[in-house]
């Protein structure tokens, strides 16, 4: 298969480079659990032992996968604000804010050029053993707190922590391409990703609640512990990586045990994201059909949908992370539920703004889908009273509906 020059352009000298590359991109495809190092190898034109050669194992190879794309954003970042010169103080508003366009310009070139760093990091690298997650976790901060120092050049009105929650939702929007195939132009990206960086934050209030999941002993029945467990877990560590074991230990049972109320581990993965998907109409996709006028009606949905998020977001990590290990028909029900979903919200923002042509508006609610499942996955995020706060503006930038 020939390269784009996009990817040639950026393809690391070396055979070490190569595998990473070949390596980040059928991780993405098709799973870190689906791939074996075998067809790593023959991807690049070598062995499997001569793969051995450059990597352990596996789970190094992710690991330095995930920091290679990781290590791509953070010199995008560091040139971007080397690049950037300050704006003088007394510069208009406008002047400002249109210093914060090298950053979106620096997102979004890491997001076309390496399309499947969303899914590493957000699904693929939760399978690594702790400190090399921790490990990773720690660069990425880095380079989140490094564009929120370039962000307040731009923006001196921000506070340090509402200059990372844009940059935070910027990447997040960044890396919604990871979860679909359309490819916006350049210009499209830069803009959205230019209206979450230039968005008006209000300041946190620290007295907001934390999340509220609900609790698997306020639920009726040994089963509906069973899902709410699953749901938790497989969010956290991966299907995978949970084991019947550790399902039944987290609601007082023998693992074994598990099989008097499911088949399978994998068929109590698929009732999980059927409850998952369950309440998500319910709570969410009806309030968007109540009849009205589509900025009422986005504005209530997102609400919905933030409410939603701030109370379970476990269920839609799962459903994030977890569908593309669901057998057929399972998998085919899931992801028709997300068309269903996806284009109740698209219709409604092309009432809005017959400007955005389709794949536009499928962008900006793939978007605003990711500033709000990563906000509420980030524990400060959901604890501090900065929910509302941040999320709100932002989810509403990426949906081009303003302020208010």
């Amino acid at each position: 298969m020939q390269r784009t020059a996009a990817e040639a352009a950026r393809r690391p000298r070396g055979r070490r480079g190569q595998i990473l590359l070949a390596a980040a991109e059928q991780f993405h495809r098709r799973g870190y659990h689906q791939v074996a190092m075998a067809e790593v190898a023959a991807a690049v034109g070598i062995t499997a032992p001569a793969l051995y050669r450059h990597f352990r194992g596996k789970p190094e190879l992710l690991r330095q996968a995930v920091r290679d794309g990781l290590a791509e954003l953070a010199a995008a970042v560091a040139r971007a604000a080397a690049d950037a010169a300050p704006p003088a103080v007394a510069a208009p508003a406008a002047v400002r804010l249109g210093g914060a366009r090298p950053l979106a310009e620096a997102l979004a070139q890491v997001a076309l050029e390496r399309r499947e760093l969303g899914t590493l990091w957000q699904r693929d690298a939760r399978l690594l053993p702790a400190p090399q997650r921790a490990e990773l976790r720690r660069s990425l901060r880095a380079t989140v707190r490094a564009g929120a120092e370039l962000l307040g050049r731009a923006r001196p009105e921000l506070a340090p922590a509402q200059a990372e929650s844009a940059v935070w939702a910027a990447l997040s929007a960044a890396g919604s391409l990871s979860y679909h195939t359309f490819a916006p132009p350049r210009r499209l990206l830069v803009q959205l990703l230019l209206d979450l960086l230039e968005t008006e934050l209000d300041a946190p209030s620290g007295t907001g609640a934390g999340a509220a999941s609900a609790r698997p002993a306020a639920l009726a029945g040994r089963r509906e512990e069973l899902l709410a467990a699953a749901v938790r877990l497989f969010d956290e560590h991966g299907f995978d990586n949970v084991s019947t074991d550790r399902l039944g230990a987290a609601v007082g049972i023998a693992g074994p045990s598990l099989y008097k109320h499911f088949p399978t581990k994998a068929d109590l993965l698929a009732a999980a994201l059927v409850r998952c998907r369950e309440r998500l109409w319910h709570e969410v996709a009806e309030v968007l059909a109540v009849p009205g006028e589509p900025a009422a009606a986005l504005r209530q949905g997102l609400d919905a949908y933030l409410e939603f998020a701030r109370r379970h977001h476990h269920y839609l990590g799962a459903m994030v992370s977890e569908t593309e290990r669901l057998a057929e028909p399972d998998r085919k029900a899931a992801l028709d539920f997300r068309r269903d979903f996806l284009r109740i919200w698209v219709e409604l923002l092309q009432r809005l703004h017959p400007e955005y042509d389709k794949p536009e508006a499928r962008v900006r609610v793939h978007a605003m889908f990711a500033v709000v499942n990563d906000g509420v996955r980030r524990p400060e995020q959901r604890q501090s009273g900065r929910l509302e706060p941040a999320l709100g503006p932002l989810a509403r930038a990426a949906l081009g509906l303003g302020s208010g």
